[in-house]
């Protein structure tokens, strides 16, 4: 892997070198597979191509952080005051808060960003059947 300070893409948390978001987007080809470009005092920073469908599924001790990089991504929650759905744009951002049920989805495909703390798993802590093509993980190395 070539190493300049434009196109690094192993963690800077480690390497100190600056990250470009497309070329680590380019290393990896995996739906709903997240990876970790650094970390940020006990949060992990990481990116994930998405399309289709995730699971219906709630984090109970922490609020989701999504930045939408390429295409659209729409999150359905389901809230005390009852089911809504939002689309976010290239570029939007949102938060879903701590115990808030939610599916995220891109029916066109999208590129994200999360910031989440370490150790937090995709499916969150309570969720539905978990399908193929979502991965249940703790997100990836970027390599």
């Amino acid at each position: 892997m070539a190493s300049s300070s434009s196109t690094h893409t192993t963690s800077s948390s480690v390497s100190g070198e600056p990250i470009a978001l497309s070329a680590a987007l380019a290393s990896f080809s995996d739906l709903w597979s997240p990876r970790i470009v650094t970390a940020v005092n006990d949060y992990d920073v990481r990116i994930a191509k998405v399309d289709g469908e995730h699971v219906w599924h709630v984090h109970d001790h922490t609020d989701e952080f999504f930045l939408v990089l390429e295409g659209e991504l729409t999150i359905a929650l389901r809230e005390t005051a009852g089911e809504r759905t939002v689309v976010l744009p290239k570029g939007s951002v949102f938060t879903v808060p701590r115990g808030t049920e939610h599916k995220p989805s891109a029916p066109t495909g999208a590129a994200i960003l999360l910031f989440e703390p370490t150790g937090t798993i995709t499916v969150g802590d309570r969720h539905d059947e978990v399908p193929d093509h979502v991965d249940a993980t703790t997100g990836h190395p970027l390599t």
